[in-house]
């Protein structure tokens, strides 16, 4: 019998002001608020409250039978509680129905399991504690930021205390192996895999409303019917996009959200089961394992990092930015650290690329550098002026490891006294 796992991504940068370098270290606020919200309720206008809305349906509608994922950006959540809280309820009411899972990410959304292994674990953790604090699910199943994955990444991913990862399907990986199966990490076989079907995903993000496609117009019935033609021994088929695929990519009128709504008749009918990734991971066997020693992602026919490292340009501002990880872990200001985040997202340095720059507002790739490196000079005299470029290395370990062994101690003594106040509640209810 054949799975379906569909599972749905939202992220949205802040976006960043026309920033100059006579504003450096002037001005430390480096966003752009009406472009940030602007962006944000168009999309949750056009897209994600009517598909929030088409799922709840179709949940309902077949007894709970439908199921999916959402993995949701730190970033956006963020942006989502200022700008449109009714989203943020409307995601608690799709918690509540036990038929959606939500995913484990880094918090912003950024390069950080390549560049910075110690911040990578820190983002997982904070995205984790906010899942938790707003849906009330601790993630088991996890999505690095653009599908990105190695055999070292997957290995960091489940010390982190995840089962499952979600990767693309890329052709020097997979070889002549299908898609449609869970596999398992190179060499931790705790660690499942499961792969996304890019082209099946595609027809459904990109091509349902391109007439000129030879298979438009794509109806639920055609979809499922393709489904069942493929091997019987193929358990399951997982489709992977982003959220605004509903209603932005696909405006309504092309509709994409009748076709949705149709889906878990037409699957069921074929006695087709939706699965949550943690559930497929769970229920069904690894039919192998899968080693990836080179980072792939979700990105283009090569499925590698070259969207946001290919240049000069790109690798210059990340080094620069990731050189101060330790620093910015170290202070204990507020602002700075949110900045730290906000300027990690992948998307910053996909504006800079020169041939694949996707959302871009900047004019050409040597305008987003700019803009971007006159904000990251400001912040980095920030960072410098807490923990100067001055102290050497080894002298920051010993402070960090010092920091460390003081929470450790604290967090000793804070559940000691938790035990004390139980002991004596016990003894005064005696």
């Amino acid at each position: 019998m054949q799975n379906i796992c569909f599972y749905f991504q939202i992220h949205q940068p802040l976006q960043l002001k026309r920033y100059r370098f006579f504003e450096i270290g002037q001005d430390h606020y480096y966003y752009d608020d009406f472009q940030t919200e602007d962006k944000m309720r168009l999309l949750v206008e056009q897209s994600y409250l009517t598909a929030n809305r088409t799922i709840s349906e179709m949940i309902r509608s077949s007894n709970g039978k439908f199921k999916c994922a959402f993995s949701i950006s730190g970033t956006a959540l963020e942006q989502l509680e200022q700008y449109a809280p009714e989203l943020i309820d409307s995601f608690k009411e799709l918690a509540q129905t036990g038929s959606v899972e939500f995913l484990g990410e880094t918090y912003a959304h950024s390069l950080s399991s390549v560049y910075d292994a110690n911040e990578f674990e820190s983002q997982i953790k904070l995205h984790s504690e906010k899942i938790k604090s707003l849906f009330g699910q601790k993630p088991v199943t996890f999505r690095n930021s653009e599908l990105i994955y190695s055999d070292e990444i997957g290995e960091i991913v489940s010390k982190a205390g995840f089962k499952t990862v979600l990767i693309d399907e890329a052709k020097h990986i997979l070889g002549w192996k299908s898609p449609n199966f869970v596999y398992q990490h190179a060499y931790n076989n705790k660690l499942k895999l499961l792969v996304r079907n890019h082209k099946l995903s595609d027809d459904i993000a990109f091509r349902f409303s391109h007439q000129n496609w030879s298979d438009f117009p794509l109806t639920a019935e055609k979809f499922i019917g393709w489904l069942t033609g493929m091997p019987e021994n193929d358990n399951i088929v997982n489709l992977w996009m982003s959220y605004e695929s509903f209603g932005l990519y696909q405006p309504a009128y092309t509709g994409i959200f009748e076709f949705l709504k149709a889906l878990p008749y037409h699957a069921m009918e074929q006695k087709m089961n939706f699965v949550t990734p943690s559930e497929a991971s769970k229920k069904l066997e690894s039919a192998g394992t899968l080693s990836s020693p080179y980072p792939i992602s979700w990105a283009g026919h090569e499925k590698d990092l070259s969207p946001w490292i290919g240049n000069d340009l790109q690798q210059e501002a990340l080094n620069k930015l990731y050189a101060v990880g330790e620093r910015v872990r170290l202070c204990q200001d507020k602002a700075l650290q949110h900045d730290w985040l906000m300027l990690q997202a992948t998307d910053h340095f996909r504006y800079m690329s020169h041939k694949d720059a996707v959302g871009t507002h900047y004019d050409n790739a040597y305008e987003a550098f700019m803009n971007y490196m006159n904000v990251l000079a400001d912040f980095l005299e920030r960072v410098d002026s807490q923990y100067p470029t001055s102290i050497e290395n080894e002298e920051l370990n010993e402070l960090l490891k010092t920091i460390t062994n003081q929470d450790k101690e604290i967090e000793k003594l804070q559940h000691e006294i938790s035990k004390l106040k139980a002991r004596k509640t016990k003894k005064t209810e005696a």
